[in-house]
């Protein structure tokens, strides 16, 4: 399994080298890791409540911080274009976000225009309601996109890089909120950029 954590760890260490420059960005990270341990404790009590919380609070606050705060000029602490970082990126990036949150937001339109379209993939208990229907299908969207980018990253890189990518994303929140639970901190003091002094010492 050495390897295995290996690839988790190298993954991770990309991640936040890559795309977690801004202090906004890392602030938005934590609420989104807090709430996403909020959200998998509900799995266990009402998963409607559960996919409200991830998608409603853990997915917007993370995305946001993605599209809107991260910069996308020159990064010169890794000496990359942004463009191949999207290229280079193991997980979703801009564009493939693009899509996944285009789903997303469409099934609520499906779930209260056109119940039939989305009744098929939600268990006869929660098809009362269009919150509840679009809850469900929020649900298995999530798990959908985490097995299918697996899939990919299978045929492209191995199926260890696809399961430690996997590991890393449910484990996330957790590494999320002890990298990032000083951001807020840094950004009362008027810090909007990660030095990344870290990073320029580990490179040389």
């Amino acid at each position: 399994m050495h390897p295995f954590f290996e690839t988790v760890a190298t993954q991770r260490w990309d991640d936040h080298c890559y795309y977690h420059h801004s202090r906004i960005n890392q602030t938005l990270h934590l609420i989104s890791a807090l709430s996403f341990l909020v959200a998998y404790a509900y799995l266990f009590i009402d998963p409607v409540i559960a996919a409200l919380i991830a998608w409603l609070v853990s997915m917007t606050t993370r995305q946001i911080g993605h599209f809107f705060f991260e910069p996308t000029d020159y990064d010169v602490v890794n000496q990359a274009t942004h463009e191949h970082k999207e290229e280079i990126k193991v997980g979703y990036n801009l564009q493939r976000k693009v899509v996944l949150l285009s789903i997303w937001a469409a099934i609520p339109a499906l779930a209260y225009w056109m119940p039939e379209a989305v009744q098929w993939a939600v268990p006869t208990e929660y098809q009362d309601t269009p919150l509840r229907m679009t809850a469900m299908v929020w649900l298995f969207l999530g798990a959908g996109g985490l097995v299918f980018r697996v899939l990919q990253l299978w045929q492209q890189q191995g199926l260890m890089a696809g399961l430690a990518w996997a590991y890393k994303i449910i484990t996330d929140p957790v590494h999320d909120v002890k990298m990032y639970h000083k951001a807020p901190l840094y950004l009362m003091r008027g810090q909007l950029l990660d030095p990344m002094e870290h990073v320029n010492a580990s490179q040389h």
